[in-house]
């Protein structure tokens, strides 16, 4: 799960995506992670906000933000990404890895309300996190349906 910074969508996605994994007691066929585009927060927790807004739906998470790496590529079958910029600059990267085998698409195309492009809630208030997590949590939800 891709975002630019790795400290608001991304890190919620990934949070989300391991409950529901934990819920359905799946966690042997899935790993997952999240990371960055870019390396502007490499080493920060996430968003203040987006830790808030997980804690008020049960969800606890110690991710550390770190940078999409050429391995990602090679080792995830999945790289989901939040924005047609995440995804730009995904395929870009994805084209310099030989035996690149990750499936690069956006995370809202799984959406069955099919709100594509999950905002980044950076510049937003408390309510731009919770919608984020919801779009997230419904995206994640048809994710794991389709491929468990």
């Amino acid at each position: 799960l891709v975002s630019i910074g790795n400290i608001c969508r991304s890190p919620i996605a990934e949070a989300v995506f391991k409950k529901l994994v934990s819920d359905e007691k799946l966690e042997h066929k899935w790993r997952t992670d999240s990371a960055a585009v870019s390396d502007w927060n490499v080493g920060r927790f996430p968003d203040s906000r987006a830790l808030s807004c997980l804690r008020n739906h049960g969800i606890e998470t110690a991710h550390k933000a770190r940078q999409i790496t050429k391995e990602d590529f090679q080792t995830f079958d999945h790289i989901l990404c939040m924005d047609e910029s995440n995804l730009r600059d995904l395929n870009r990267k994805s084209n310099q890895v030989k035996d690149c085998k990750a499936k690069i698409e956006l995370l809202g195309t799984y959406d069955p309300q099919k709100q594509l492009i999950i905002e980044d809630p950076y510049y937003g208030n408390e309510k731009d996190f919770e919608t984020v997590y919801e779009q997230c949590l419904r995206c994640c939800k048809a994710f794991l349906e389709k491929y468990h």
